[in-house]
């Protein structure tokens, strides 16, 4: 659905993007992550065709999307700073986008009232809190019915409750009309709930892009103890994320599969081996730590 092909972006001798390649597909709810200044929000702008790529191209459905209306208009964006027309009430922008998206949904405007019940459509939206600004921008853009919706921190601001009530709208979508969602959040907890393909970003490119399952199988954490406190040599083939201690504990990163990667450790005899649950904070941090990522030892 979304092709990113080796993408360059440079701002002021800058290198903002330098060659990103991605790909979206169709219908999947796709999770960018990344360190600040690794280029998310510029490559989100690129997407949704607000900058031209200095080199490299960008596709939606096989089509270039700057200056192209027609691709627009199948797409909606809630961009982190949100912009809306100077004292502009959220009935005005839905007049206002009714008349940019063909298929805007005047029935499911009307419908969605009842799930945004604290935002008073009457009322400017610069007037209203962070939080239900937040929630008109997610009323008027699911109103347009986008092929592909663009999310740059898209639950910033808004109440547990409120969280649960747009992750299941946005989800809804998906499975009921093939949206296509690309999501840019440092909220990596959230992600991991609602995204099946995850791309991690640093320094302008996309290190790694994989399914969730995928990313989450490829990566195992371990803890081990071996009758002498030291941890022994390990086998050369492991290629080891991180390690620490803690008394006689050893906790291991550990790149590869599951099966191979036990086998390989218990070779050595350990008195304990156990294998925990790697969140996608942590796969992260660790994926990072090989690119200068200074808190790459915050979660152990």
């Amino acid at each position: 659905m979304i092709q990113v092909n080796n993408v360059v972006k440079t701002f002021d001798g800058f290198r903002a993007l330098d060659g990103l390649t991605m790909e979206v597909g169709r219908g999947s709810i796709y999770g960018l992550v990344g360190p600040n200044g690794a280029g998310k929000s510029t490559i989100l702008r690129h997407i949704t065709g607000v900058y031209r790529p200095d080199s490299g191209t960008i596709l939606v459905d096989g089509q270039p999307v700057y200056e192209n209306p027609a691709v627009k208009r199948r797409l909606s964006v809630i961009p982190d700073e949100l912009y809306y027309f100077n004292s502009a009430s959220t009935r005005d922008m839905m007049k206002f986008y009714r008349g940019l998206y063909p298929q805007f949904d005047d029935k499911r405007y009307r419908a969605l009232k009842e799930a945004f019940p604290q935002v008073d459509e009457r009322q400017p939206i610069r007037r209203l809190s962070k939080g239900m600004q937040k929630q008109s921008a997610f009323w008027l853009a699911l109103c347009c019915t986008p092929d592909v919706l663009v999310l740059d921190e898209p639950v910033d601001g808004l109440d547990p409750v409120m969280r649960r009530q747009v992750w299941a709208l946005l989800m809804g979508d998906v499975a009921q009309r093939g949206t296509t969602v690309l999501i840019s959040s440092h909220n990596l907890r959230e992600l991991e709930d609602v995204c099946d393909h995850v791309g991690i970003l640093s320094h302008g490119k996309v290190l790694l892009e994989r399914s969730l399952t995928d990313l989450q199988d490829n990566i195992l954490k371990l803890q081990l103890a071996f009758d002498q406190p030291d941890l022994p040599p390990l086998p050369p083939e492991l290629k080891i994320l991180h390690t620490s201690r803690l008394g006689r504990v050893h906790t291991l990163i550990v790149r590869g599969s599951p099966a191979q990667v036990k086998a390989s450790l218990a070779a050595l005899n350990p008195i304990l081996m156990e294998a925990l649950p790697l969140s996608l904070e942590e796969i992260f941090i660790y994926e990072l730590g090989g690119e200068d990522y200074a808190v790459r030892d915050i979660v152990l």
